[in-house]
């Protein structure tokens, strides 16, 4: 039997005030595309009771952020920078399709990516400059759950700052805490005992953009603050997995050592990555060709639309 022609999208309490009122540009664009197909497109409110309900319903189920756990249902995420979104069938980034698809740098025009570069590092960082510093510095921005070493990770937050140290032996380490996290005190002095022991490590509270501009590298588990440093032209060292790994020294791809090893000498093609990252794979909410490559979201993870 065919599915019923409907998409049910599960939204959090803001998100779905703004998208009752039509304030959200991206599910005014989904619900074009479907409602254009003949569809009824409901919105739903995003609670873990109507999601488990989702899996009983006709009709398909698109969650903001949330796990797509039964065979009708997507998830949908915004790809770091709006009007960036990718719509996808796992609510975890590193399993997501870009994760899996090599980047080929000499695909990509070179002079469509520098204006493309140019012109989202003036738009997201207005016009702060490159200026390293003597002796050079790494960028450590942290997360949560600094003391525990999640699937994803290779290490723990803290066990990766101390890899960096005994690694990097020169520059000095400036070590941010996340302004959204709530940490536990024991993690904080966690970060502050590797301060108090390490003369070389700082912790910084100065503008993402301001650290990034002064750094040789960011080393980090999977913070997007890496992704953000490739608009500087900054190399990264992840720990942990991630759909941006492509032209970072990942320690889940090879070693703590060859990674950090790697990291100072990495010069991959920023611009050409970024244009393929977020231009070239994702859905452009501001785009006039956001309906069809909803449509094609959709239908690539099997939905009949």
């Amino acid at each position: 039997m065919p599915n019923a022609k409907i998409l049910r999208i599960y939204l959090d309490e803001v998100p779905l005030a703004r998208a009752e009122k039509g304030n959200f540009n991206l599910i005014n664009r989904v619900r074009a595309a479907f409602e254009g197909r003949g569809f009824r497109v409901e919105l739903r409110k995003n609670s873990e009771a109507e999601r488990l309900k989702s899996a009983t319903r006709r009709g398909y189920s698109l969650f903001h952020m949330d796990d797509p756990f039964h065979g009708r249902a997507l998830t949908l995420r915004r790809a770091y920078y709006y009007p960036f979104w990718r719509i996808e069938s796992s609510a975890k980034r590193w399993e997501w399709e870009i994760a899996q698809t090599p980047f080929d740098p000499d695909a990509i025009d070179p002079a469509e990516a520098a204006k493309f570069g140019d012109f989202w590092r003036k738009k997201l960082f207005g016009g702060i400059q490159n200026a390293g510093t003597s002796p050079g510095t790494v960028y450590i921005p942290l997360q949560g759950r600094l003391l525990e070493q999640r699937s994803f990770q290779s290490l723990s937050p803290v066990a990766m700052i101390e890899a960096v140290l005994r690694q990097d032996t020169e520059r000095l380490i400036q070590v941010a805490f996340h302004p959204g996290e709530t940490y536990l005190q024991e993690e904080i002095d966690a970060v502050r005992a590797v301060v108090d022991r390490q003369p070389r490590v700082t912790i910084s509270s100065e503008p993402m953009a301001r650290l990034l501009a002064r750094c040789d590298y960011v080393a980090t588990e999977n913070s997007s603050v890496a992704l953000a440093g490739y608009f500087f032209h900054k190399p990264a060292a992840l720990f942990a997995r991630i759909d941006f790994h492509h032209i970072a020294a990942s320690v889940p791809h090879s070693t703590v050592q060859d990674a950090l090893a790697a990291v100072p000498d990495l010069n991959p093609e920023y611009d050409r990555y970024l244009y393929w990252f977020l231009k070239q794979t994702t859905i452009n909410g501001g785009s006039d060709q956001a309906e069809a490559q909803i449509l094609h979201a959709v239908r690539h993870r099997g939905w009949d639309v």
